[in-house]
């Protein structure tokens, strides 16, 4: 199964990668975000997902963010800013 991954260019720095909704208002706010920051990033729209690459995602996303909400951004394999944090956000990555 290889789950489709969406590339925006930016700065590099870290390896950022957001999981979000495609209906989702605070995922959008997220991405504006990140593309003013000019940050670099992958993305994944979860709900435009297969069920069994979408479980298969929120099993990855469990391990980060057991309440498994969105977006959460994973930094490095190993940060987790979890919903719609600008602050946290600018702080970061910024």
């Amino acid at each position: 199964m290889n789950i489709e991954i969406n590339h925006v260019d930016g700065k590099q720095g870290k390896n950022v990668m957001l999981y979000a909704l495609s209906t989702c208002i605070w995922c959008r706010k997220t991405k504006m975000l990140l593309n003013e920051l000019g940050v670099a990033y992958d993305y994944v729209d979860v709900d435009l997902l297969d069920s069994e690459e979408q479980d298969k995602v929120v099993e990855i996303i469990s391990k980060f963010n057991p309440s498994g909400g969105f977006p959460t951004i994973i930094i490095n394999d190993k940060d987790c800013i979890r919903g719609f944090d600008e602050e946290k956000i600018r702080e970061v990555l910024g």
